[in-house]
């Protein structure tokens, strides 16, 4: 039932493109050519060096903001080095993807036409639906399409999938976080984290050696992005130098870089939470809200509440605007979604904490594992720690 609900989702041909306004996907980049066309494409006709620009234009374009994240990677940015721009192509062109499949009209049926399955990686509230799946398989695909990735961890599969002996690469993700709001049109997002492969367990059975590489701390990342899917699609990147965001310009099928070297500010004036839970609360983290809400805490304005219910989109609009945004409770996923948020937040001056310790320093023991997340400007962060019992233990999951 799955194949033929996405076989139903038809999408407008290549050729008729040109008289939308804005076109509904790129003009050179659609569903069917493989992100190596398109990058040879890109490099053709897009690209500073290839219309008699010097190198240097494309740094000075890299400084100034205005270029593609294919540019950015590249040798005329900051050079993370060829597999790891490959690797990215791919996972840009499963982002289009997902983006188109989430703005489309057609997901609503999808969701219904299709029955729900569990793979035993999630808790009842967080059984996957068909959107969820569809977004996972089209990662899946491209990360073994990039012949890049030894080994992918998802949120959605029980265990590790190996890919490929030699890849270079570990990713780990988040397909589609906030699939369950959908329908009501809320923001979703895609995470993802990136290593490199342990070479020297490669003697090791298959399923070990898969587990293990995935299990890495978060201090050793190479990179982790999310993509958000709202009125725009921006994919975040971090490639351990600085945080910075790219939006989708549906014209070109270029993410132009609109957020060069995002900085959070060193203290917000906003929390993000379900304050429905205040009673189910610790003290700690009871009166740190209360103090914070009433402008008696270290910051003497007081904070505005403000929470949509979809990690990618609460932290987004943390990073840009400063605060703190949380899950006090035993829910979010160490490997898929505290450490690459983590590693974000970091690198744009910000931090991340379980209430007590720093994230990336916490190494994982299960694939699965979940803890309370804490992510948001330093001073904010430094703060709330120091109320000690922020950590919520009663009633740790809700059915809704």
């Amino acid at each position: 039932m799955l194949s033929s609900a996405i076989s139903s989702l038809k999408f407008p041909p290549r050729t008729k493109l040109s008289s939308l306004n804005p076109p509904i996907f790129p003009l050179k980049y659609n569903l069917v050519t493989s992100p190596t066309e398109n990058m040879a494409f890109n490099l053709r006709v897009n690209s500073p060096i290839a219309i008699g620009s010097k190198s240097s234009d494309t740094v000075d374009s890299v400084n100034s903001g205005c270029c593609t994240l294919m540019e950015y990677m590249g040798k005329g940015g900051v050079d993370v080095g060829d597999d790891l721009v490959l690797l990215f192509g791919h996972l840009e062109y499963a982002s289009k993807k997902i983006a188109a499949l989430v703005a489309s009209p057609f997901n609503s049926s999808l969701s219904k036409n299709v029955g729900m399955t569990n793979t035993g990686s999630s808790s009842d509230r967080d059984k996957p639906k068909p959107l969820d799946i569809v977004s996972n398989e089209i990662i899946l695909s491209s990360l073994r399409n990039s012949g890049k990735v030894a080994v992918m961890a998802s949120e959605e599969d029980e265990g590790p999938v190996w890919i490929k002996d030699d890849g270079l690469f570990v990713v780990v993700m988040d397909p589609l976080d906030g699939s369950r709001n959908i329908d009501a049109s809320i923001p979703t997002g895609t995470i993802f984290g990136i290593y490199r492969r342990l070479v020297e367990i490669d003697h090791l059975p298959v399923e070990e050696k898969s587990l293990i590489n995935c299990l890495q701390s978060g201090a050793k990342l190479v990179a982790a992005a999310y993509v958000l899917y709202s009125s725009a699609t921006i994919l975040c990147a971090s490639f351990g130098s600085g945080t910075h965001a790219f939006t989708l310009d549906h014209t070109t099928g270029d993410f132009l870089m609109t957020h060069p070297n995002i900085w959070i500010p060193p203290r917000g004036q906003i929390y993000s939470v379900n304050d429905a839970r205040y009673f189910d609360w610790p003290e700690g983290l009871r009166k740190y809200i209360d103090t914070i809400r009433q402008g008696k805490g270290k910051h003497p304005k007081k904070y505005s509440a403000r929470y949509i219910c979809s990690l990618v989109a609460d932290f987004h609009r943390t990073l840009l605007y400063g605060g703190v945004a949380m899950n006090p409770r035993d829910h979010l996923r160490l490997v898929y979604e505290a450490n690459p948020l983590s590693f974000l937040v970091e690198k744009a001056g910000g931090r991340g904490s379980d209430g007590n310790n720093r994230i990336l320093s916490i190494q994982p023991v299960k694939l699965h594992q979940r803890l309370p997340l804490f992510l948001g400007s330093p001073e904010d962060i430094e703060e709330l720690e120091s109320y000690g019992d922020v950590q919520q233990k009663v009633n740790p999951g809700y059915d809704v």
